[in-house]
């Protein structure tokens, strides 16, 4: 196979390979930068440069997929590991670039591995295992596509995982899917969200890895918070933290590994910011927030949205005005529509508060970001 990070031109260290010899020379572009900034990488410049990278590398990757999937092909028992860690490294991608820049990629993965299931030849267990792999990868496309706006792409997805998941017999990839559906439908219809979430928890069952538990539950905890209801959500929570903290000899599942105490941190800050208790959001938020670096400007940028209407609640504006400020200024160049979509509900809260002049100074900067 191609190698990842020569695939798609991306520094190695990035996604957990090692550094290639065209990475020295790739970054000398920011070692110049670097220079005139005092010494300082720009975030957004970096984003922009990758994200370009990673379309024109797509390219080259695609004729090995194809190769992957020639019609007849016997699908050997290793396959499917390799596919998984090939997933693995491409995943890390989410953490530095929105949706727009991966969904082709992703989508491009899930689509070659349809194939090879489809023309394959393979022993049942082989069989099994692959459907496995491609319910992960439609999970993995589902979620770039709901990040670019593509909301019918991400539904299809989600449901065709879900369907793959469900023939393979892996409860826990099932219930995932189900929580990205709930996820996907909590906006439009709460209660709906919500039974999808319950429904997600119940799939997977309590025999579930830990992670797996963690990350369903928590994701019912925000269904929770969404619909009113903070006893459950508090309880939801309880159950994620509690399930975190189990010791277990089994390894952790690779599409589990980011879900930990500083994740749930901030999903407990975005709940009790949806609930309006901002005593209880605010700290935890600003503890979680503080372990984000500004590489991660969508995830930083979108959860400061939930820090900054928090801050409103507590009627502390110009604190407010000032996480926006910082909020919109990782948001540049983030190819992904949930952050502008959250920073403009919060700059929108703020117009009440428009005679305060740091409030006036972020309506103006929304104004010509965010339009």
């Amino acid at each position: 196979m191609i190698e990842i990070a020569d695939a798609f031109r991306i520094p190695g260290h990035m996604i957990g390979v090692t550094p290639r010899t065209w990475e020295t020379e790739a970054t000398t572009g920011y070692n110049s930068y670097d220079k005139r900034t005092g010494g300082k990488a720009d975030a957004v410049e970096r984003r922009r440069f990758i994200g370009a990278s990673t379309g024109a590398g797509l390219a080259a990757a695609l004729p090995e997929m194809k190769e992957i999937s020639a019609p007849g092909q016997r699908i050997g028992r290793r396959t499917p590991d390799e596919l998984r860690r090939r997933a693995a490294r491409l995943r890390r991608l989410d953490e530095i670039l929105g949706g727009g820049d991966t969904y082709r990629v992703y989508l491009a993965e899930y689509l070659s591995t349809k194939r090879l299931v489809k023309e394959g030849i393979a022993d049942s267990e082989t069989h099994l295992s692959m459907l496995s792999v491609l319910a992960e990868q439609a999970q993995q496309a589902g979620w770039a596509a709901f990040d670019a706006g593509k909301q019918a792409d991400a539904f299809s997805l989600y449901k065709a995982s879900l369907n793959a998941a469900t023939e393979a017999g892996d409860n826990s990839l099932a219930g995932n899917a189900l929580a990205f559906l709930a996820y996907q439908r909590i906006d439009e219809n709460p209660q709906t969200g919500l039974s999808t979430a319950i429904e997600a928890c119940q799939t997977a069952g309590p025999q579930a890895p830990q992670g797996v538990r963690a990350l369903l539950n928590e994701r019912l905890a925000w269904s929770y918070a969404r619909a009113g209801m903070s006893k459950e959500t508090e309880k939801s929570l309880h159950v994620a933290e509690a399930a975190l903290g189990e010791v277990s000899q089994n390894p952790q599942l690779e599409w589990t590994s980011w879900v930990d105490s500083t994740e749930l941190q901030i999903m407990s800050g975005r709940c009790w910011t949806v609930l309006d208790r901002p005593l209880r959001a605010v700290p935890v938020l600003e503890s979680a927030l503080s372990q984000y670096d500004d590489t991660q400007a969508r995830d930083k940028s979108l959860y400061l949205s939930w820090l900054a209407e928090s801050y409103i609640s507590a009627r502390e504006v110009e604190q407010a005005a000032l996480v926006v400020g910082k909020a919109l200024e990782l948001s540049s160049g983030v190819a992904s529509v949930r952050p502008r979509k959250r920073l403009r509900d919060v700059v929108h809260k703020l117009q009440a508060h428009s005679d305060i002049p740091e409030v006036a100074e972020i309506m103006e900067r929304s104004r010509v970001q965010l339009t």
